[in-house]
């Protein structure tokens, strides 16, 4: 496996720029505006991005972390792309025709859009993605995501069987979804992903590594891979038969894997680096005197599961007495310093209801605060059997690599002991080695991190629906009864999908957020900001407020 991650193909671009004609393949840097093609021609068009860790994989359909999806997003397109001021535009699709009772989509395919070995990508490569990702064989944690599709859940449940899916191929490039009910976000979900079309072949011929060599992995967007070296970078070169090749005016992405964020800073100084994020205790000082820092909007949570499955996390009082002891503010204010807002609710500020008005501002903050609530917290723990603390066994924080991640569980630790009188272990882990672990609920208490997929609340509320794969608590309906809680949850979850914009939409989703905080089976701690240092040189660079970036517009500016 090692072995074929860290394949390098050096002739990938000659054979596909034959691939897509000699004369439009050299032109692939080339721009519409000559004014700037003169001046960014004199530098060296390059973006040197520190991704922070590997990938866990690199195949849209089986991706569910940020630094595989910046990877990802920047080799694929999806039927419409998010631009920088939030709109959903044409991509791979030119337009599309939805249906007067928002059950049926009808897309356009762009007819010029290639592979980048030259064929043309057309209806079938979309169907069949969407219908790996759901197929059971495949098992993605993203599968529900596709379950708006009629006939997709049961697809997957059938494991195997077969099943009418609503995906249809009217012609080459004419592709119709019939939803099994009206979803308001369901244009979004077509830019994420998952939903990226990825080829069949190519999977046939290596189905367990062709997403990690750059020989099998033949991409449909801007740039494509031409080097993976497992751990240390991916490296990107502009795709010959992209459709908009002439406005793709970088040479080359290479994506860097420093977990040390103080590293990473280091690089940064010496222009070894172009984007990266930085250390906590770098922040204020960069913040005041570097014009290179940057606070970006991101709808996101940094949080702790609980797994409920362990004692005594299976106590919802132990839960809540912990939720309750953590002061939020002195962590924002004293550790990540980045203008982050204590997280007081799931969702975060920014996600608007059927009204216009912030589903969080709406709803308030079901009782977490901003500051410790400790006498109550100490009531709630030896409510529990655990006075003091005294008799509460030792339990394990887990996350991955990084110092903001340890000066974060740092805090919580001396909090607990002081508040509560419990003690905790802290347990750092590599990132792919921590995402297994919690995958399998293989954990204790885990730090987790959500970013959204899409501006609704659904984006953050169906993650903890007992048919989630990002579900790592262990909190799901089970026999005599267990968890009644999450039955209730699911229902209000499956009819608020089922709804259009309406305020009994909102006012379902209001309620199974409560169902879910006075559960108490994860702990908010902050909503997240994206805190980068990005080169003044480099222009036109897109995150999104799901903090997935895109260079397909980007360009290098000559130092005046």
């Amino acid at each position: 496996m090692k072995k074929i991650l860290v394949l390098v193909c050096a002739s990938l671009t000659v054979v596909m720029l034959s691939a897509c004609g000699s004369k439009s393949g050299n032109k692939s840097g080339a721009t519409k505006n000559n004014s700037t093609s003169k001046v960014i021609s004199k530098v060296k068009k390059e973006i040197v991005f520190n991704l922070g860790a590997e990938p866990k994989t690199l195949d849209p359909q089986l991706n569910d972390g940020s630094a595989g999806g910046n990877v990802i997003n920047n080799m694929y397109e999806g039927l419409v792309r998010q631009d920088k001021s939030g709109k959903l535009i044409p991509a791979g699709a030119t337009s599309w025709k939805i249906s007067k009772d928002n059950l049926t989509y009808t897309f356009s395919l762009r007819k010029d859009a290639k592979w980048s070995d030259g064929k043309s990508v057309t209806a079938s490569d979309y169907k069949y993605a969407w219908l790996r990702g759901i197929s059971p064989s495949l098992a993605a944690d993203y599968a529900y995501q596709f379950y708006y599709i009629k006939g997709a859940k049961a697809y997957n449940y059938k494991k195997g069987k077969k099943a009418d899916v609503g995906i249809k191929i009217l012609d080459k490039y004419t592709l119709q979804v019939t939803l099994s009910q009206p979803t308001a976000y369901f244009l979004g979900l077509t830019a994420t992903g998952p939903y990226m079309p990825v080829r069949a072949d190519m999977v046939a011929k290596n189905p367990d590594t062709w997403s990690q060599n750059p020989k099998d992995n033949i991409s449909n967007g801007p740039f494509i891979m031409t080097k993976h070296k497992l751990n240390s970078e991916i490296i990107l070169k502009p795709n010959p038969c992209y459709w908009d090749k002439a406005n793709v005016k970088i040479q080359t992405i290479d994506f860097k894997m420093l977990v040390d964020l103080s590293t990473a800073l280091v690089a940064y100084d010496n222009n070894k680096l172009s984007i990266t994020g930085l250390p906590v205790q770098d922040i204020i000082k960069r913040k005041i005197e570097d014009p290179t820092f940057h606070v970006l909007p991101m709808l996101g949570d940094y949080y702790y599961d609980f797994n409920i499955n362990v004692k005594p996390l299976n106590k919802i009082d132990v839960r809540k007495a912990l939720s309750l002891a953590i002061d939020r503010e002195k962590i924002v204010k004293n550790i990540t310093k980045a203008s982050q807002l204590p997280a007081t609710g799931f969702v975060p500020f920014g996600i608007k209801n059927s009204s216009g008005k912030d589903f969080r501002k709406i709803n308030g903050d079901y009782g977490v605060s901003i500051t410790a609530k400790i006498k109550e917290a100490q009531t709630l723990l030896a409510k529990a059997g655990y006075p003091n603390g005294k008799g509460f066994p030792e339990l394990t924080i887990s996350y991955n690599t990084g110092k903001g991640h340890k000066s974060i569980a740092e805090a919580i630790q001396a909090m607990w002991k002081k508040n509560l009188g419990i003690h905790v272990k802290l347990q750092n882990e590599e990132w792919a080695v921590f995402l297994s672990k919690r995958t399998h609920e293989d954990f204790q208490i885990a730090r987790e991190g959500w970013i959204a997929d899409y501006s609704d609340p659904m984006t953050f509320l169906d993650l903890f629906a007992s048919y989630s794969a990002n579900n790592d608590t262990g909190w799901k309906p089970g026999i005599n009864g267990k968890n009644p809680d999450s039955k209730i949850f699911n229902k209000l979850i499956t009819e608020a999908k089922g709804l259009k914009a309406s305020p009994q939409r909102d006012e379902d989703m209001a309620k199974a957020e409560k169902i879910l905080h006075d559960s108490y089976v994860t702990m908010p701690i902050y909503y997240y900001t994206g805190i980068e240092l990005i080169k003044a040189n480099v222009h036109n660079w897109t995150v999104n407020s799901f903090g997935v970036w895109y260079f397909g517009n980007s360009y290098i500016e000559a130092k005046k």
